[in-house]
């Protein structure tokens, strides 16, 4: 058992940034991602036996932190949490990759939990329909149908950004 427990160590120090970044993609917020990353550590922690043998621990990972995020959301209901509180004392960093990638994210948020979850999937883990369906325990074509109406939304938000006022 205990060099289970050092193979965890190892996949966490090896994993966790990674899993970090990946969960700010799903969730559009640092925060939740943190929490969401926390949790599915904690129970692949708890079943680190049986997930240390799997052909693709990260994948299996990875697949938790989804599931916990969608748990989450069910768990807080249908509340929409588009923006934050600034915080005070705090000047924004006013450079273009900020700015975009702010907006991005803030796009991103407005994207049901499922469609975020395609979206982070097809372009930061760059995994094919078949990896993404199973990675969501969903059908190859309802992941066609989420990143289809992700990418219209996220092209109706960029166009209204751009629109004239």
């Amino acid at each position: 058992m205990q060099s289970g427990h050092l193979e965890f160590d190892c996949f966490v120090e090896r994993r966790a940034d990674e899993l970090l970044r990946y969960a700010t993609a799903v969730t559009g917020d640092p925060d939740l991602a943190r929490d969401v990353v926390q949790s599915a550590l904690e129970r692949a922690w708890q079943r680190w036996e049986h997930i240390g043998h799997v052909a693709d621990p990260y994948a299996y990972v990875r697949r938790m932190v989804v599931n916990e995020f969608l748990s989450v959301r069910r768990r807080l209901g249908r509340v929409l949490l588009l923006g934050r509180l600034p915080s005070a004392g705090v000047e924004p960093d006013h450079s273009l990759a900020v700015v975009d990638r702010t907006v991005l994210l803030e796009q991103l948020r407005r994207l049901p939990p499922r469609q975020r979850a395609v979206v982070a999937l097809r372009y930061w883990a760059d995994l094919s329909d078949a990896q993404i369906a199973e990675e969501l325990g969903c059908a190859e074509a309802t992941v066609r149908g989420y990143l289809f109406r992700a990418l219209r939304a996220l092209r109706v938000q960029q166009h209204d950004a751009n629109a004239p006022h």
